[in-house]
Formats: structure tokens, C-alpha cells, sequence
């Protein structure tokens, strides 16, 4: 009678498990009704010219990492005015949003805000009016097409199978800003994140990433060569840095050129030297410094090791000391970029609904950093780039140049991917919730 009784009750909650499944999940039909649905909500005129203000209205007050005051509180009054509660702040300016019912599942959307210590100059109604800061890397248009997902979402928060956290990171430029959220803890929940990132060399109406392997990780190095200075007639009696530092430069490039498998992507790049101010002096000092990148965390600790012997090392043999920093302290340097497989292929068969399977495209791995890579430790991660690419507006420029231009047509795209991403991630992994919890 017991056995009876068990396999009754076994067969009762597997039962209920299915049905829960079949009545959570949204069909592929339904899906893709709703991803076009959203897609035309966010090109609706008033939406589209709501996120393009939102968007006009941070890149004209650009401001740099942590220091995004005006930024935050244009996104917490757009919050408050859509009835979205939020969590500030988080890591000094972040803000992070709630949308649903605040339980499991729970996926976040992420959207970096801080600018550019670069003059813009491009000449239109808009441009910074801050000068020496621009939003030259889009993160005016990530906080805008965040905000326009936050209006389609909560217009859909009755669907919605769990929460969706909506995060709005400061300084993603060198400052790691993503590890200070997540230290924070105001992401401790968080099941998976997706990221998304303008880009101007693909073209508009298209999105694009690739599974695995990104971006880089990258590190900062700054290197202070001392000696002693005097006059160049009398090179004899200085100790002179700039023939240090020259020839650390150049051990440098050993690194890659004949310490790494040539199978193996890494870069030492130095970006500037500085040391003395007239042509027959011998300065006391000089600095230089520049970056470290490669694909792993193995190959970015042996680079940075190297490094720091090359410098002191050379230095010593001119009878020079030298001091090399790698800013630790922020953290540094970046881990690499790595896209969970699965969430990648979610992701890929969404825009494949919103914009054509022609239009979601690969990208090849890149020598450039993210500080998304640090979610990316934590969580499944993936980050997808949105196409800005229009000659005609000269939306073509590279990112972090004074020139840069976003043709303003992506800003719904980015928007409708955000929310339709997240309410078909929360639609599957509801039901595998319901499925553990009837598993016995």
C-alpha cells in the first residue's frame, strides 16, 4: 500500500512539473509575435524620440568614471517617473533597477554611462558641452536603449516569469566599475547578464557576437626610470634614464616576438614616454608606460611578471633604478572576455527573430577590453555588439574618436533586444525551475 502511495505521489508531481512547463513556456510563434511586437513598440515615434532625447541629453553632459552624478540622476528620475524602484547607490553613481516579481529567475541587463576625457569634434545641436569630455564609446546610447528596454518591460511586467535587474554601471573606462558592482553585492541574485555595445564598423540593423572567447583581457603598466641627470657634454657623469628607458622599450618587445607560442594571442604596446625638456640636458627621470593584453589570465600574469623584470632590469644594467605600477588598486588588469555558449545561442535565435537570420552575424576575436568580463567570472555572461555602421550620417568613425557619430535608428533595436532577451530567458528558465522543484 506504501509503494502505491509513493508512486502515486510521484506520478502527481511529474505530472504537475509538465503542465507547469507546457503553460509557462512560450511558444517559438508566440515568441517571435512578441519580439516584433516589441521591436514596433520601440520604433513607435514617441518611444523612439523619447530614447533618442534621453540619449542627446546624457551625451551632451559627458561625464568620466565615478563621476557620473548628472548621468545617474537623469536615469533615476526617468525610473522613478515609469513607477521602476531602484537600488542607489551602487558603486558610488551605478544604479540598479527591479522589474517583476523580485524571485527567481532572475537576469540582468547591463549599460555602462561614463564618457571620455576627448574633446569632441563633431559639429551638430548636440555635441558635449563639457569641454575635454565626450561619449566617444556609446555608453550615452547603452544608458538610453537600457532605459527604452525599462519602459517595454514594464509595460509587460505581468508576463514576466521572475525579474529582470536592470544595471547601470560607471566606469567602465579604466576604472573596473563592473567588479565595484558586483562588490557591492546588489548583483548577488543574478542567474545570468547580457550586455550589448554599439559598434561602428558594422552596419545598422545588424547585431553581432560569437560564443567562447571574446575580447582580451588588458593590464596598465607605468614604468619611472631615475638616474642621475647633468649636461650632454658630460654624459659621463649622469646616469642617464632615457637610454634606459629606450632600451627597455625595445626588451619589451621581446615578449611577444620570442617568449610567446606564435599560436598565442598577446600585445605589450607602450602608448607614450615622457623625460626631459631641453635638447643638451640629460633629465633625472623619465616615464613611460602602455598596456598588456592577451586572451587568458595565465598569459596576462606572465606578461605583467616579465614586464616588471624587463624594466627594473634594464634599467639597472644603465645604473638607473625603476619603479613599475600596474594599478592593482583599481582592480587591473581586466580578466578576458569569455561568452557562456548557451546564453550566446539564446541570444543569437532572438535577434534571428527580431532582425533576420542574415543579420545576426560572427565577429572575430579582438586584442580590445571590457570590464563586462568580470560578470562574466561570476555568472553566465554574453555580450552581443549592435550595428551603428551609416555612411551617409558618417557613423563610421572608430570608437574613441573625436569624430564619432551613432546613427540614432539602432537606439530601438538595442532597445527591443534588451527586453525580449530577458523575458525569453526568464520564460525557459522559469520552467526548468518548476522542473527541479518537482524532481524528487
Amino acid at each position: 500500500m506504501e509503494s502505491i502511495w509513493w508512486y502515486l505521489m510521484v506520478w502527481t508531481l511529474l505530472y504537475q512539473s509538465t503542465w507547469a512547463v507546457e503553460t509557462q513556456t512560450r511558444t517559438g510563434w508566440e515568441m517571435e509575435r512578441l519580439g516584433r511586437e516589441l521591436l514596433e513598440s520601440a520604433r513607435e515615434a514617441d518611444l523612439l524620440e523619447w530614447i533618442r532625447g534621453v540619449r542627446r541629453r546624457i551625451h551632451e553632459y559627458p561625464e568620466l568614471g565615478f563621476e557620473e552624478y548628472r548621468t545617474s540622476q537623469l536615469i533615476r528620475d526617468e525610473l522613478n517617473s515609469l513607477g521602476i524602484r531602484y537600488e542607489w547607490p551602487v558603486a558610488k553613481t551605478g544604479v540598479v533597477a527591479t522589474i517583476g516579481s523580485g524571485a527567481q529567475p532572475i537576469f540582468a541587463l547591463r549599460a555602462d554611462m561614463d564618457a571620455l576625457p576627448l574633446q569632441e569634434l563633431v559639429e551638430w545641436e548636440h555635441r558635449s558641452k563639457i569641454d575635454g569630455k565626450m561619449h566617444a564609446c556609446g555608453h550615452d546610447s547603452h544608458a538610453a536603449m537600457l532605459l527604452g528596454a525599462a519602459r517595454l518591460l514594464q509595460g509587460k511586467r505581468e508576463i514576466l516569469k521572475g525579474t529582470v535587474k536592470l544595471v547601470f554601471q560607471p566606469g567602465e573606462e579604466g576604472y573596473a566599475g563592473a567588479y565595484h558592482m558586483l562588490k557591492h553585492g546588489a548583483l548577488d541574485n543574478i542567474n545570468a547578464i547580457f550586455g550589448l555595445h554599439v559598434m561602428p564598423s558594422i552596419l545598422t540593423g545588424m547585431i553581432a557576437s560569437r560564443p567562447g572567447p571574446m575580447l582580451a583581457g588588458a593590464g596598465l603598466f607605468l614604468a619611472t626610470v631615475k638616474g642621475i641627470g647633468g649636461h650632454a657634454a658630460g654624459p659621463h657623469q649622469t646616469r642617464d634614464p632615457i637610454l634606459a628607458a629606450s632600451l627597455a622599450i625595445v626588451a619589451l618587445q621581446q615578449i611577444v616576438s620570442r617568449e610567446t607560442d606564435p599560436l598565442e594571442a598577446r600585445v605589450v604596446t607602450v602608448g607614450f614616454i615622457k623625460g626631459g625638456q631641453a635638447a643638451n640636458v640629460i633629465p633625472e627621470s623619465v616615464e613611460f608606460g602602455g598596456t598588456y593584453r592577451s586572451l587568458t589570465s595565465q598569459g596576462l600574469s606572465y606578461i605583467q611578471e616579465r614586464i616588471q623584470e624587463i624594466i627594473e632590469s634594464q634599467a639597472a644594467v644603465h645604473r638607473c633604478t625603476a619603479v613599475v605600477e600596474f594599478r592593482e588598486e583599481i582592480p587591473l588588469p581586466y580578466p578576458p572576455t569569455d561568452n557562456d555558449e548557451e546564453l550566446y545561442e539564446h541570444v543569437k535565435r532572438v535577434g534571428e527573430i527580431l532582425l533576420g537570420e542574415p543579420n545576426v552575424q560572427l565577429v572575430p576575436i579582438t586584442m580590445g577590453a571590457e570590464d563586462f568580463s568580470f560578470y562574466s567570472q561570476k555568472v553566465p555572461a554574453v555580450m552581443f555588439e549592435l550595428g551603428i555602421k551609416n555612411e551617409t550620417l558618417k557613423s563610421d568613425q572608430p570608437l574613441h574618436s573625436p569624430y564619432f557619430v551613432i546613427d540614432e535608428t539602432a537606439l530601438p533595436i538595442g532597445a527591443a533586444l534588451h527586453a525580449a532577451v530577458a523575458i525569453s530567458y526568464l520564460d525557459s528558465h522559469a520552467a526548468d525551475s518548476v522542473l527541479q522543484v518537482g524532481t524528487i
